[in-house]
């Protein structure tokens, strides 16, 4: 899914990931797990970056893996 909110966290900045209400606060920890660990395929690997276990539910519509 896309829409004009949607961000693509595989190439998008720590700011641009905060910079969305959803995210915000959680942009330097997503880079850094992609930066170590590679691309996101999906949402629940999102899971593991820390501070969202248990938070990426509401996600899907927003988050996109291009």
């Amino acid at each position: 899914m896309s829409g004009p909110d949607c961000i693509d966290i595989n190439v998008a900045t720590a700011e641009e990931i905060d910079a969305h209400p959803a995210l915000k606060g959680h942009g330097f920890e997503i880079v850094r797990y992609r930066e170590e660990r590679g691309r996101y395929d999906a949402l629940r690997q999102l899971e593991e970056v820390p501070g969202l276990t248990g938070k990426v539910a509401g996600l899907d519509g927003i988050v996109r893996f291009g």
